[in-house]
């Protein structure tokens, strides 16, 4: 009889952590201000777009599966949209890039200003539309 109450006590707790990714993923969080903003990892810097008002650096792995998703998902707002930009930066062989950004998994994406301030970060895969609405204000601030 134990073993059932246990049993029944994992699949409660898994399916409430489940429950709970499920809806953390793709959600679009606000940027702290910071007073100061910290220097970014070189290949972040460099992937940066002076021109475009946002540039979206989208950290994955070599094998995230979600990474893939995520990259079709981004790289087609970036061409539909002026001012977006979007690189993939892969931290497989980097993992202190991902560590300095304070990103924990695969996929997550930084919107960064052309100074390289975050405006915004997305854990998982994000959606497109409301992506695009949060980064509206950056868009359109930039070209009046």
């Amino acid at each position: 009889m134990t073993g059932v109450w246990v049993l029944l006590a994992t699949l409660v707790v898994a399916t409430a952590a489940g429950l709970v990714l499920h809806a953390r993923n793709g959600r679009i969080r606000a940027a702290k201000p910071a007073a100061r903003p910290r220097p970014l990892p070189a290949p972040v810097a460099e992937a940066l777009d002076p021109e475009s008002a946002v540039t979206l650096v989208q950290i994955s792995t070599t094998f995230c599966t979600p990474c893939r998703h995520t990259r079709a998902i981004l790289s087609s707002l970036a061409e539909k949209t002026d001012g977006l930009h979007h690189v993939d930066l892969d931290v497989t062989e980097r993992p202190e890039v991902a560590q300095a950004l304070s990103v924990l998994s695969t996929p997550t994406t930084l919107a960064l200003d052309p100074e390289g301030r975050e405006l915004l970060r997305v854990g998982g895969v994000p959606k497109g539309p409301e992506l695009l609405e949060a980064l509206r204000p950056h868009l359109t601030a930039a070209s009046h």
